[in-house]
């Protein structure tokens, strides 16, 4: 273990970083920020989120097709109801994947507007 070592930060590559930065700012409610001159967000809890334009930006498939850009990741956002989550998210740009493995109660896949899968999960 390196002795100190600990997450600094999650980075989204995307087409349109301030979108992105957007999204994510409105869907958690964290703060807009700037960070090694990247759009970025920064929760109370000092977790950030950096959004890195990339011209040639290929969004991820879901679910995973064979020859297309697969998902690298997806993160999983536990909230108390779901339902209103997956509202909520989709009035801020999200759209709920057309294929879901949850059943809806537990768990709903959506995409960002970047189309990068994260999953709204029933929190414990």
């Amino acid at each position: 273990m390196i002795d100190g070592i600990c997450l600094g930060s999650i980075m989204f590559d995307c087409g349109d970083a301030e979108q992105l930065r957007n999204f994510y700012a409105s869907l958690l409610g964290w703060e807009k920020c700037t960070l090694y001159s990247l759009p970025a967000i920064k929760s109370r809890d000092s977790i950030v989120f950096l959004f890195s334009p990339a011209a040639d930006y290929i969004p991820p498939v879901w679910p995973e097709q064979d020859g297309k850009q697969q998902k690298q990741m997806h993160l999983d956002f536990g909230v108390p109801d779901v339902a209103a989550a997956v509202k909520m998210a989709e009035a801020h740009g999200a759209v709920k994947s057309r294929t879901q493995y949850g059943s809806g109660d537990d768990f709903v896949t959506m995409l960002d507007p970047a189309r990068h899968p994260f999953c709204l999960c029933k929190a414990d």
